[in-house]
């Protein structure tokens, strides 16, 4: 009696080789059901309507917009006009704007704080005469010393400053002379209307839309690649150094754009400004390297 009551006690639910097969599908599935419906709770919510005014052209295009653009400086304006947010965006958020070379980012006041603590004539001397890493007047050396202030007085203001801004200045508008309008033998001199002389110089042809359209690759560089290219930063070839350039200028063109694109060694791709197109950058090359020549 104890034998027979000993087997029952150990024997196992499992008879048949159908039921062991049963076990170890149920084994596999319940917790895979189980890990589904945590999932599909969790991202139940998580919905993409296509008609949704979050999936509109012009909302998907804004959030796609990039963090920085480079604007180059108008050159019809006056020397020393501009205001010192438009030469921080014109020159120095190429390393403001992502902490290059140890540049304090603008609006990141714990960075700025000791900066700020030095005062603002310190801080526009450090701009103007160069300090570190950081060139001479950002390494646009066509900025006048009023335009380097407003532009460290606009960007410490944006860090926690309290600075007054030095004012742009006005460009004189100087009227202009009125001068009668040359008139033909035999014209009526009082009725009202002007006669052209027939020696008049015939109108300017327009300027051609292609050269146009080509970035200018002086403004370019001045704006963008003069941060490092102009003082030889982080082993940069500087600008008209032939010797320096020789060796790259060997690679071809093609070669140097594809670099200055996509970055090589201790330059970030596009000079560290991605709002620049590949056009742009190929026009700042070709720039540099006809100086180099």
């Amino acid at each position: 009696m104890s034998e027979a009551y000993d087997d029952d006690e150990h024997s196992s639910a499992i008879k048949t080789p159908k039921q062991l097969i049963t076990v170890v599908v149920l084994a596999f599935l319940i917790p895979i059901s189980f890990f589904l419906l945590v999932i599909q709770f969790i991202t139940g919510g998580l919905k993409v309507h296509t008609d949704s005014s979050l999936m509109s052209p012009a909302a998907v295009s804004a959030r796609l917009k990039p963090v920085g653009e480079v604007v180059l400086a108008d050159s019809s304006a006056a020397a020393g006009s501009q205001s010192g947010e438009q030469i921080v965006k014109a020159v120095c958020t190429v390393c403001h704007g992502a902490g290059l070379l140890n540049a304090p980012k603008i609006g990141d006041k714990a960075a700025w704080k000791p900066r700020i603590g030095q005062g603002e004539k310190t801080l526009i001397a450090h701009a103007i005469t160069g300090i570190r890493s950081m060139p001479p007047r950002g390494g646009s050396n066509n900025l006048k010393d009023d335009e380097v202030a407003r532009a460290v007085v606009w960007m410490a203001n944006q860090s926690g400053a309290g600075f007054k801004e030095p004012a742009a200045a006005t460009p004189a508008v100087t009227p202009a002379a009125s001068t009668p309008a040359p008139s033909t033998p035999g014209a009526n001199p009082g009725a009202g209307s002007t006669t052209i002389a027939a020696n008049a110089p015939a109108p300017a042809p327009a300027a051609d839309a292609t050269s146009a359209a080509k970035p200018d690759g002086g403004k370019i560089y001045q704006a963008v690649c003069s941060m490092c290219h102009a003082a030889g930063l982080m082993n940069a070839p500087k600008l008209g150094d032939k010797v320096a350039w020789k060796p790259r200028l060997a690679q071809g063109v093609a070669t140097l754009h594809e670099h200055a694109i996509k970055g090589i060694r201790s330059m970030p791709a596009k000079g560290g400004n991605p709002a620049l197109s590949d056009t742009d950058v190929s026009a700042a090359v070709d720039y540099m390297a006809t100086q180099g020549k």
